[in-house]
């Protein structure tokens, strides 16, 4: 496991069982990444409020191609969580029994799986539906607005401007790099690494410790790119949870906290930040086990 806190510009990191150089899978935190790289986007003016999926994904006709980018960078879009498609039962097995990979699609396999993509007559703005599937396509929208792959807007928007280079989207097991850690269930089980060219924008995102810590650094300090993106701009779970473009903001003990975590079959993560203090946290973990509560805990004691 790995840690990270930085406070008045000041960043401590700290590592156990691995090299503070090794890269972690980042789970749903890619969700967040992914929520900057479109509000930077939106700055460029690569897009707008109302720009759909089928403007910038060759979608067709299909009920999906009408949904907006920013209704899914809210989880507003009705999209469901995941796509149905043949062999999800299979591949829960598998990964259960197996710890095998349960994703691995190509954009092409994604983009055929939204064009067969049902949605509710009407989606209520009051009731946000979290989705995976909404996350991958609002990704790989985003870099088609760019030109780019999402592995090359992740380069060229992020990694490379704040000198991140343990930062990537593998699409094969074998784009993982030597220094990637091996995660593990809960029980011990080794798990197969989550990669795949369409989840990448979703939850495929792998990171050192050192430069997830850089991160929260530039995002603290301004230097990120999109930061519009940690804004909240619309209720999640009610009034007391809001959403901006992928990262939560949940009032703890009278102190915003802007957060998002992740998991993945063998890792935990979580990134928090306490805006108003100049403060955040980063544990990055190659077990299955939760961190969420620990995050919390030492982004109050960070800022005390």
């Amino acid at each position: 496991m790995a840690a990270a806190t930085v406070s008045a510009g000041e960043v401590a990191v700290a590592s156990r069982g691995a090299s503070l150089a090794a890269d972690f899978e980042i789970g749903s935190v890619s969700k967040g990444i992914t929520g900057l790289l479109y509000a930077d986007a939106s700055g460029r003016g690569e897009l707008g409020a109302d720009t759909t999926l089928g403007e910038r994904l060759p979608l067709g006709d299909c009920p999906a191609a009408g949904v907006t980018l920013v209704s899914l960078s809210r989880h507003s879009s009705g999209l469901p969580r995941l796509p149905r498609q043949a062999g999800t039962l299979w591949r829960t097995l598998d990964l259960l029994l197996h710890g095998t990979n349960p994703y691995g699609e190509t954009l092409a396999e994604l983009l055929d799986q939204a064009r067969a993509v049902r949605l509710p007559d009407r989606v209520p703005a009051s009731r946000p539906r979290y989705s995976n599937f909404g996350f991958e396509l609002l990704g790989h929208a985003v870099a088609a607005g760019a030109g780019l792959s999402f592995q090359d807007l992740l380069r060229k928007r992020l990694a490379v401007p704040l000198g991140l280079s343990s930062v990537y989207a593998p699409a094969t097991a074998a784009e993982v790099r030597p220094t990637a850690v091996t995660g593990r269930s809960r029980s011990g089980r080794v798990m197969q690494p989550w990669t795949g060219e369409a989840v990448a924008p979703a939850g495929g995102i792998r990171a050192s410790i050192g430069d997830m810590a850089r991160l929260v650094q530039a995002l603290l300090d301004g230097s990120g790119p999109g930061l519009a993106a940690l804004d909240p701009v619309a209720n999640f779970a009610g009034p007391a949870a809001r959403i901006g473009a992928g990262w939560m903001t949940l009032d703890v003990k009278g102190r915003a906290v802007t957060w998002h975590n992740g998991g993945t079959g063998g890792f935990r993560s979580w990134v928090g930040l306490d805006r108003k203090a100049g403060t955040g946290v980063v544990l990055l973990t190659a077990t299955a086990a939760p961190v969420d509560h620990h995050g919390f805990r030492l982004l109050a004691e960070a800022g005390a």
